[in-house]
C-alpha cells in the first residue's frame, strides 16, 4: 500500500527545478523522434489502418477513425520515446534524490545500456501488440480509458522495477503496478503527460526506500 508521506515527497521532488529541467530536456527529445518516425512511416500508417478498419462501414466514419487513429499512434510513439529517455538518462537524477531524503542510501550497481534498452524495448513492444489489438475497444467510451490506462502501465512497470532495483538494490513489490496505474494517469493531462514516466520512477523510489 502506497502512504500519503511517499506520494507527498514525490510531489515536491517533481515540482523541483532539477526534475521539471530533466522533464523538459526529454520530452523535446521525444516529440523529435516522433516527428520523424511519423514523416517517414505516415504513408504506411495510413495504408495499414486504411486495411485495418475494412469492418467500418460508412467511408465518412472510416476516414475520420483513421485519422484519429494517426494521432493516438503518434501520441503513442511520444509516450513511449519519453519512457525510454526518462529510463536512460535519469541514473543521476534518481541517485541525488535518493541522497536528498535519505542520508544513508548507498548505489547497488550501475545500470547497463543494453539490459535498460531491452528492458524498454520489451515492455514497449507488449504494449504495441495489446494496442494493436485492443484498438477497437479504445474507441468505447469509459472502456477505453480503462483498457487504455492499463496499456501505458505496461510500459511504465517492468522499466521502472529496472531502473530503481538495479541502482539501490530494492526489489520487485506489488505496489509496482498501482505505482505504474498512477503515474499512467498523468498521459490522459495535456503537459502534465511528460511527467509520467519521472512521476513513476520517483515515486517508486520513495515507495521501496521507506519498506527496506
Amino acid at each position: 500500500m502506497i502512504n500519503s508521506t511517499t506520494i507527498t515527497k514525490t510531489i515536491k521532488d517533481i515540482m523541483s527545478p532539477s526534475v521539471i529541467g530533466f522533464t523538459l530536456k526529454v520530452a523535446f527529445l521525444s516529440l523529435l523522434i516522433t516527428l520523424l518516425i511519423m514523416w517517414f512511416t505516415h504513408g504506411l500508417l495510413e495504408s495499414f489502418l486504411a486495411s485495418y478498419l475494412t469492418w467500418i462501414p460508412w467511408d465518412f466514419l472510416k476516414s475520420a477513425v483513421a485519422n484519429l487513429g494517426i494521432i493516438l499512434t503518434g501520441y503513442v510513439i511520444f509516450i513511449a520515446a519519453i519512457s525510454i529517455f526518462t529510463s536512460l538518462l535519469s541514473d543521476k537524477l534518481l541517485i541525488k534524490i535518493a541522497k536528498k531524503h535519505y542520508s544513508d542510501v548507498e548505489q547497488a550497481g550501475e545500470p547497463k545500456i543494453s539490459q535498460t534498452l531491452w528492458v524498454n524495448i520489451k515492455a514497449t513492444l507488449l504494449f504495441l501488440l495489446l494496442f494493436i489489438i485492443a484498438l477497437p475497444f479504445l474507441f468505447i467510451p469509459i472502456l477505453g480509458q480503462i483498457v487504455m490506462l492499463f496499456l501505458w502501465s505496461i510500459m511504465l512497470k517492468e522499466p521502472t522495477e529496472h531502473d530503481i532495483n538495479t541502482l539501490f538494490g530494492t526489489h520487485k513489490t506489488k505496489s509496482s503496478r498501482t505505482i505504474s496505474l498512477l503515474a499512467s494517469l498523468f498521459n490522459y493531462i495535456p503537459l502534465l503527460n511528460i511527467f509520467a514516466s519521472v512521476f513513476a520512477q520517483i515515486l517508486f523510489l520513495h515507495d521501496m526506500m521507506q519498506k527496506k
